[in-house]
């Protein structure tokens, strides 16, 4: 069985999709921008605040669902000039505390609204008696 998460402290989705799937134990969210939920326009300046501002909106999304930045397994980064990858790669690595999750980053030509980030994850609920 699968749950629509959804929550005002990410920006809407932009098509017809939602925010983020659960299913069973899995969170699979779709891609985060580094746009402000409270503007819906992209935090001022470059890659490194959009990819910042992209990581808010994961948390909100990972929060509305009961997740956490620790409970990420998988993430996946659009970016639309890999040129930026490593500034981007300095806020990612900030980001976490633990193990750092699995990670593709690619490149692509264009992402919505011109942005030049966007992050998806995939989380699993982590059970005490599993170890993870």
């Amino acid at each position: 069985m699968k749950k629509v998460i959804s929550t005002t402290q990410a920006p809407a989705a932009i098509g017809p999709y939602s925010q983020a799937i659960q299913a069973g134990d899995m969170l699979f969210t779709s891609g985060q921008l580094g746009i402000d939920p409270a503007t819906g326009e992209f935090v001022p300046g470059a890659v490194q605040e959009q990819t910042a501002q992209a990581f808010k909106n994961v948390r909100a999304v990972l929060d509305a669902a009961g997740y956490n930045m620790n409970d990420i397994v998988k993430t996946t980064v659009f970016l639309a000039d890999m040129g930026d990858f490593a500034a981007m790669n300095e806020i990612y690595a900030s980001q976490f505390e633990n193990a750092f999750p699995a990670r593709s980053a690619v490149a692509v030509k264009t992402l919505p609204k011109n942005g030049l980030v966007e992050i998806e994850v995939i989380a699993v609920k982590r059970l005490p008696s599993a170890g993870l």
